[in-house]
């Protein structure tokens, strides 16, 4: 099949959404099938588009066979609110006429778009019209609930108007797919189309985790001390993760011979974070480590830390999770009881209430003193990940969905 992936994200992004449409273009074309890519220049988690990219300009390449069109974007120095917004429509705006051009040039049997941004859907869904392609609108967030939720947004009178043109915007695709088992039960609630709904998880490919201790010359990279614990956290520090919970667990455990919280990414509240912690020795920041130290980096941890806000628990699920189980180390995370995080987390670790200071400081503490407990949940969380994320697996699965949804199109 010819298949055309619109997304927002794509490599050289090394985390979220642009590793996972990277992965699942790769994956495709490896199976013999012909992949086009509409993408923005990458700029996260980092909020700044990466040289030799340039914000304002169109460039077309080929990365591992694979043709990637980029299309501008403006991206602010401060993601918040309206400037979030004007951000994902800068992105919608500028691809929609390259999109329609691939899509009446190209004729693909699938048009792929991956939300956010969901302000690309309806160019998305029109080129499946124009072009008689089926159309196919991934959720990996549900961006405008988030926004609504989390006070990104906060015109609260106009929510109810946004959510009725969501879900109209969804009616309009042949197939509507989300990652987690409860985004999968929200899509249901807001379509109302269960033949149309699917549920494509995220996935994993645990070999390059397995079996790994930590490196010497991780850990003296990262100049930290190799005879006190590490504790880690590594992704996007952005408004849904709730990560102040980190700095202030650092700060009730703060002492010389005590762990070290390492905290390796980028953000729109890292430059906060940095701020309020610069009084704290036992807290450091580095940024986002290559590709492929990624899976050393995680091995150099004794225990993981995945906050999350409460109210965002049930409307994203943290990618970085699985990559945490597959590295065999135990995890702290903060969800409540009923919601699908604090499900999938207590397979390879302790999940306490979010925003519960003491009780995430009182969870590590535990898990540094029990090595076997800690240990016990490593490979519980290894055990988990593979019977119910494998790369391979998952991908095989929505192929045949991808197959399908293209024959009742035809």
């Amino acid at each position: 099949m010819r298949i055309l992936i619109y997304a927002l994200n794509y490599a050289p992004e090394l985390t979220g959404c642009g590793k996972y449409n990277t992965e699942l273009a790769q994956w495709l074309e490896d199976q013999g099938h012909q992949v086009s890519v509409v993408t923005a220049p990458p700029y996260y988690p980092f909020w700044k588009v990466q040289h030799p990219y340039r914000t304002g300009s169109y460039r077309r390449e080929r990365l591992q066979g694979i043709e990637v069109r980029r299309c501008p974007l403006w991206v602010p120095h401060s993601p918040t609110g309206i400037k979030r917004l004007i951000h994902l429509l800068s992105f919608a705006l500028s691809s929609a006429p390259v999109l329609i051009a691939a899509a009446l040039r190209w004729k693909p049997a699938l048009i792929f778009v991956v939300a956010p941004s969901l302000a690309c859907a309806p160019a998305a869904a029109l080129c499946g019209r124009l072009s008689g392609a089926a159309t196919w609108l991934h959720i990996q967030d549900f961006e405008v609930d988030a926004a609504f939720d989390l006070q990104i947004v906060r015109a609260s009178l106009v929510r109810r108007s946004v959510l009725a043109v969501e879900r109209w915007i969804m009616k309009r695709f042949d197939r509507v797919s989300t990652i987690s088992v409860s985004m999968h039960k929200k899509l249901d609630e807001k379509i109302k189309q269960p033949s149309k709904s699917r549920l494509f998880p995220n996935w994993i490919d645990t070999s390059p985790f397995m079996e790994r201790t930590r490196s010497p010359e991780m850990v003296k990279k990262f100049g930290l001390d190799a005879s006190r614990a590490i504790i880690l956290y590594s992704g996007n520090m952005g408004a849904k993760q709730g990560i102040d919970i980190i700095t202030s667990a650092a700060r009730l455990l703060d002492s010389q011979s005590g762990p070290q919280f390492v905290l390796c990414g980028d953000g729109a509240e890292r430059a906060r974070l940095e701020r309020e912690a610069a009084d704290q020795k036992n807290v450091f920041f580095f940024a986002l480590q290559p590709a492929e130290d990624f899976p050393d980096v995680l091995a150099m941890a004794d225990v993981h830390l995945l906050p999350q806000r409460a109210d965002a628990e049930d409307l994203v699920m943290p990618s970085k999770l699985l990559a945490i189980l597959a590295s065999a180390r135990p995890v702290v995370a903060t969800a409540n009881p009923g919601s699908e995080l604090h499900s999938a987390a207590k397979n390879g670790g302790i999940v306490v209430p979010p925003g519960d200071t003491e009780s995430f400081a009182h969870a590590i503490t535990r898990l540094l003193a029990d090595k076997e407990l800690a240990t016990s949940l490593g490979e519980k969380g290894v055990r988990y990940v593979e019977s119910q994320f494998d790369k391979h697996a998952v991908l095989a699965r929505t192929l045949d969905e991808f197959e399908l949804a293209v024959t009742n199109c035809e």
